[in-house]
């Protein structure tokens, strides 16, 4: 019953205001969607598109990479899960249910009931978080993980399952860091990760799996930061706009790489409508830039002349000194087209308009009402 009233689910959104997104796929496959009146052409809308579910869809990636997907593939065939309760917006935007990812038989039963043919695989335990309860982020990152990755081997689904900079550790070369190098990660985060890109590549060799999965650098987005280390970038548009003053917890001349949202997604897109024949690996290294908070707060006072920065480094300090400075993305951007649009000025600009228009006038708006 549940499924079908999720089919039977109507677009009441159309007038729901949504970013834009540059989409370029594989070259056997290229789409680019410069607003919503252009249909992006993928390998698998020429027929029947797949019914995707987003494990942890209520994260920094999920909601944004859901309206992706609902615009390419249509509103029912994407939906939404998590463990949170979901918003009215969440709500309103597509289909939504509950889904525990450490319930291996809730998740077979959703796949089976909802026909799902793609699944992409979000939750987990940040960095920093994962540091303070290693033994929920090992139930969450790897448990978790398991269950998910043998769910896609049983019902012969595509799996897409990020992985990180902090994939990496101090024994790997920082400037730059190779698609394949040394991995001897010091957190749980990063231990769970190159776990999971191990498992998916032999599940891959060993039964045929589609497993992929891409290595993002920090990524850089208007929603409140989630714990990661990279949320510097993150937190200082929004304390920076409300307070005009930003405490940061590493050092000023700390390199990382990074990536906007936007990239991100779409460097998720087109590797998942890239045809099997185009992907040497299974794993992949993609970026847009690295800086240090200096420079990023130097492009910011363009904006806030008076925002006020200081630094108090922390323990994050000593995990983004065991982490990459330049991604090596070569290989991507060899294999299958893999291009990005945004640099420092342009992340700035944009995170300027969305941080000012999504989040500091419904803070000032809930000042005013309280």
């Amino acid at each position: 019953m549940l499924c079908k009233s999720l089919a039977r689910f109507s677009c009441r959104f159309t007038g729901f205001v949504r970013k834009d997104f540059h989409v370029s796929v594989n070259p056997l496959c290229r789409a680019t969607k410069e607003n919503d009146n252009t249909n992006c052409v993928s390998t698998v809308s020429k027929s029947k598109p797949p019914r995707i579910l987003i494990t942890g869809g209520l994260g920094q990636l999920g909601t944004e990479c859901a309206k992706l997907l609902r615009r390419n593939y249509g509103n029912e065939n994407v939906i939404l899960s998590d463990i949170i309760k979901p918003t009215e917006e969440n709500l309103e935007n597509g289909p939504f249910i509950f889904a525990d990812i450490l319930d291996f038989k809730g998740l077979q039963k959703i796949v089976v009931d909802c026909r799902i043919d793609w699944l992409i695989h979000f939750s987990a335990l940040l960095s920093a978080v994962g540091e303070q309860n290693v033994p929920l982020a090992v139930r969450v990152n790897i448990e978790g993980m398991h269950n998910v990755i043998e769910l896609a081997k049983q019902y012969k689904l595509r799996i897409f399952i990020p992985s990180t900079i902090g994939a990496f550790g101090p024994d790997s070369p920082r400037n730059p860091t190779p698609n394949v190098t040394v991995q001897r990660p010091r957190t749980i985060y990063g231990v769970s990760k190159v776990h999971a890109e191990l498992l998916g590549e032999y599940y891959h060799h060993r039964f045929g799996l589609d497993f992929r999965c891409l290595r993002f650098p920090g990524v850089i987005s208007g929603d409140p930061p989630g714990g990661g280390t990279t949320d510097y970038a993150v937190a200082v548009f929004h304390e920076g706009l409300l307070n005009k003053k930003y405490e940061c917890y590493l050092e000023p001349h700390t390199m990382l790489p990074m990536i906007y949202i936007e990239d991100c997604l779409s460097a998720l897109f087109q590797f998942l409508n890239t045809p099997e024949e185009l992907l040497r690996r299974r794993v992949y290294n993609v970026t847009a830039m690295s800086f240090t908070p200096e420079e990023l707060f130097n492009e910011l006072l363009k904006y806030i002349p008076d925002l006020k920065i200081t630094y108090k480094p922390d323990k994050r300090q000593l995990i983004a000194e065991s982490w990459p400075q330049v991604f090596d993305d070569s290989e991507a951007r060899r294999d299958w087209g893999w291009q990005h649009k945004y640099d420092l000025q342009r992340l700035v600009e944009s995170m300027m308009r969305d941080v000012n228009t999504n989040f500091l006038s419904k803070h000032q708006l809930k000042q005013i009402n309280s």
